[in-house]
């Protein structure tokens, strides 16, 4: 209903509208790429900007009289605020319904700026749109319900709440534990007394048939003793 709305309001300015144009005779084959795109010619022709490659390399822009007439407007250079308002591009070449697929385009041409001050737009696309079998106005309503949908589904997300809510304190987590090493799995073992000089102290060993004579280490291999260790007597 409110789409409706826009639209016998933008009709009713078209009026107003056509009093704004310029007052010369528009032809579009005088029209620079500046001008051209979106005009329309003093005898209610569409204007179109098209370019070429000169030999040079050079890119060149020339504008023509198109076969599409408009229906409610002539003589108009489609105005700055309109080309922005409406999310058109002046160095747009040719004239095609494409631009309906992109939901950005869709979502600027249906703004209430765009329905409600630029009728030369509105007529444009409500003619491209009806071409592909569309009525623009619902057009107009499905991008807004989508719009809703979209914003309704991300607030019950949480996302919107999660990211403008207060940021709490940042807890940091436990420590990690070193790594092991080797060292951690090594058996315990005392470590060994010094040494000191009683252990290299000289005893007397009784050998049988020898008689006693000193020895060192008793009990080595290297002598074959009965009774060792025994302290030297003195």
């Amino acid at each position: 209903m409110a789409m409706k709305t826009f639209f016998v309001v933008s009709m009713l300015l078209l009026a107003v509208y056509l009093q704004t144009t310029l007052g010369n005779e528009v032809k579009c084959e005088k029209l620079d790429k500046d001008t051209c795109a979106f005009a329309v010619s003093s005898t209610g022709k569409r204007c179109v900007l098209e370019q070429s490659i000169k030999r040079s390399g050079i890119e060149g822009y020339t504008c023509r009289s198109s076969e599409i007439e408009a229906d409610k407007v002539t003589n108009i250079i489609e105005s700055d605020e309109c080309i922005k308002a409406c999310g058109l591009d002046r160095k747009s070449l040719g004239i095609s319904s494409d631009a309906l697929l992109e939901s950005r385009f869709t979502q600027k041409l249906c703004s209430v700026k765009c329905l409600t001050q630029c009728p030369n737009v509105v007529d444009l696309f409500s003619n491209l749109a009806a071409g592909e079998g569309v009525y623009l106005p619902k057009l107009c309503e499905s991008q807004e319900g989508q719009s809703r949908r979209a914003m309704s589904e991300l607030r019950s997300s949480g996302i919107v709440r999660d990211t403008l809510g207060p940021v709490g304190p940042v807890r940091l987590g436990k420590m990690a534990p070193e790594p092991a090493t080797s060292m951690d799995y090594m058996p315990y073992a005392p470590a060994p007394e010094p040494a000191t000089s009683m252990d290299h102290m000289s005893y007397a060993c009784n050998v049988e048939g020898e008689g006693i004579k000193l020895c060192y280490n008793c009990g080595d291999t290297n002598h074959s003793l009965s009774h060792c260790p025994l302290p030297l007597e003195g």
